[in-house]
């Protein structure tokens, strides 16, 4: 987890706690200085103390000369990390200690999942996740993910997706297959439902329904289908960490062959 010790760096350690207590993994620190004044260690170690007294798990830290973005990318290798936790400060558009382009860059190439949260509070379940869907092939690769999730914290999955109203075409085929993925869901003994929405402004729309049903996390995949791509205007997970309240945690498109596991690796 990236740290410059500010308000939201550290609401986004709380927010790390429950999900990480699900993965049994260990938490990591870091910091960056660029100059050797700026070092801020002993403060490390004193937060990194406080996290474990907090959140029972073990807690370890580095502070490193450098870029914060770049030397994350970094540790996150080095760690064999299975997630990165950053804040985002409570604004309209996004602003992090990153900084925007950082950030745009760090999703679009991060070597593992990333949680970014915007929020004032930390929560130490999620009952409802919401999960954006569409044809895509790489949609399909966060539902392992989402059900592991759900099932952890015994939570409801509200999939939901956002047409554009003159496509009936895409209306036709994308409806029947979330009803199948849902079907696939409810085996595997989560709740599930599943929500289309006929709008020209899908990013809000998605972020509009998750805040209406009272949800505490998003699941997304880091791209999207050409198509959808077109039709939203732009990169669709960025547009979604860009405008949500809520903690949307971000997944890599890899091939998978079996379910997923986050493993020990923070």
């Amino acid at each position: 987890m990236p740290t410059d010790f500010s308000e939201q760096s550290l609401i986004a350690i709380k927010n790390s706690y429950a999900i990480s207590r699900f993965t049994r993994s260990r938490l990591f620190l870091l910091s960056t200085f660029r100059k050797p004044e700026e070092n801020q260690e002993e403060r490390l170690c004193q937060l990194a103390l406080k996290t474990e007294t907090e959140s029972g798990l073990v807690c370890n830290y580095s502070s490193v000369l450098g870029n914060l973005f770049e030397e994350t990318k970094k540790m996150a290798r080095k760690l064999n990390s299975s997630l990165i936790i950053t804040g985002i400060e409570t604004s309209v558009r996004i602003r992090t200690f990153m900084g925007n382009h950082s950030l745009s860059s760090f999703l679009k190439n991060s070597p593992c999942e990333v949680l970014t949260v915007r929020t004032n509070h930390y929560s130490s379940e999620y009952k409802n996740i919401v999960m954006p869907f569409d044809l895509s092939p790489e949609s399909n690769e966060k539902v392992l993910t989402a059900i592991q999730i759900a099932k952890y914290f015994n939570a409801d999955i509200r999939m939901v997706t956002v047409f554009d109203p003159a496509n009936v075409e895409y209306e036709n085929r994308l409806l029947p297959y979330m009803h199948q993925v849902k079907q696939f869901i409810k085996k595997k003994n989560v709740k599930c439902t599943n929500k289309s929405i006929p709008s020209r402004y899908p990013i809000e729309s998605i972020i509009d329904y998750a805040n209406q049903i009272d949800s505490d996390l998003i699941i997304q995949m880091n791209n999207t289908s050409p198509k959808l791509s077109e039709f939203i205007g732009g990169m669709l997970c960025q547009k979604i960490v860009d405008l949500s309240n809520i903690p949307v945690l971000t997944i890599n498109p890899i091939k998978r062959e079996s379910l997923i596991h986050f493993g020990s690796g923070l």
